[in-house]
């Protein structure tokens, strides 16, 4: 089993023996998904990125992944597949040559 399936087993496990499957409907996970992303930026609010607290970090990503993941499975989307996907359609829109060590838009390049 791949380490993104393993995941999504445990979640699922977890979730369903709760019974929060009548919760997790796409919207509402992605409402979630949008509330952990916000509350991992919070470890981050006026501080650098070195005084940001680690561990709080790791809890808030892990909730954020979480999400996704359990989004993901909703829509029966394979997390390895779309994220592959995504670099290859990346890849077009920024290639090496011209977006190399520039944070601009692939539209400004």
């Amino acid at each position: 089993m791949s380490d993104t399936k393993e995941i999504t087993q445990a979640l699922l496990e977890f979730r369903d023996e709760r019974d929060w499957a009548q919760f997790h409907n796409p919207k509402d996970l992605a409402l979630a998904l949008n509330i952990e992303a916000g509350e991992l930026l919070e470890s981050f609010l006026w501080k650098s990125a070195e005084q940001a607290n680690e561990g709080e970090i790791r809890e808030e990503l892990a909730d954020v992944f979480a999400y996704a993941f359990l989004l993901a499975d909703s829509y029966g989307l394979d997390v390895k597949q779309i994220v592959l996907e995504k670099i290859k359609k990346n890849a077009l829109k920024y290639p090496v040559e011209k977006a190399k060590g520039s944070a601009k838009k692939y539209t400004e390049l």
